[in-house]
């Protein structure tokens, strides 16, 4: 622990010696444009990979930048940063090389993160027939990737905060990002709120008297082979 202090008491000097009221500043409030919804990782480093700035971006990580509606923690973030901070846009961030994702293609038992990691292996449910099709597993590591961001957003998008804020006059837009650590570029996956209209005659993203004819499956299946 001596050399987190002593790296904290360089960093002030750093700091100060850059603005002497740099941590005045930082007392006056916070404005964040960006939620962050990213994974545990070390390796990845929010404010660094973004390049923004302290007060810029609000952030919350968890174990493979989960959206589950059961998580009182992560809910409580996305309503004080829709609510509270006003925050314009929502980034679900994943990477690839990912533990929690290769961990949820395994075939072996690793104890109470199991019950976490059975929400990754939903998301393979989901698209079992892609999956089918895709004979290299690294190919197919890096595809489970994308496909958790996908379906976090789409978990985002579900959420009552979120479907409240599609009614106000600014709602916050969503976005899947997948970070390359290889590389250190972020990939954007194109999510499109879109996508989640044929869904909306059960989440009703759209209001209450809104009304939509339900899907055939016929979409579903020709979007579940569309590799981005």
């Amino acid at each position: 622990m001596l050399k987190i202090f002593e790296n904290n008491r360089k960093w002030v000097q750093e700091k100060l010696a850059e603005d002497k009221n740099y941590f005045k500043k930082l007392t006056t409030g916070q404005k964040p444009e960006y939620l962050f919804i990213g994974c545990a990782d070390s390796r990845i480093q929010a404010s660094e990979i973004t390049g923004t700035g302290p007060g810029e971006m609000f952030v919350h990580r968890n174990i493979a930048n989960m959206v589950v509606h059961t998580d009182i923690n992560m809910l409580s973030v996305l309503q004080y940063a829709v609510e509270v901070l006003k925050v314009r846009h929502i980034m679900v961030v994943g990477h690839y090389g990912c533990g929690g994702v290769a961990a949820a293609m395994e075939d072996k038992e690793h104890g109470l993160i199991d019950n976490w990691l059975t929400n990754i292996r939903d998301v393979v449910r989901l698209h079992e027939l892609e999956f089918l099709r895709i004979k290299d597993e690294g190919e197919k590591f890096r595809r489970l990737v994308e496909l958790n961001v996908i379906e976090q957003v789409r978990n985002l998008s579900k959420t009552s905060i979120i479907q409240n804020a599609m009614h106000s006059e600014n709602p916050p837009q969503l976005h899947g990002l997948v970070y390359d650590i290889g590389e250190g570029l972020l990939k954007d996956l194109n999510w499109k709120m879109d996508e989640i209209k044929r869904f909306e005659h059960i989440y009703g993203i759209h209001g209450e008297n809104h009304t939509a004819e339900p899907n055939t499956g016929e979409e579903e299946t020709v979007d579940i082979l569309k590799v981005s």
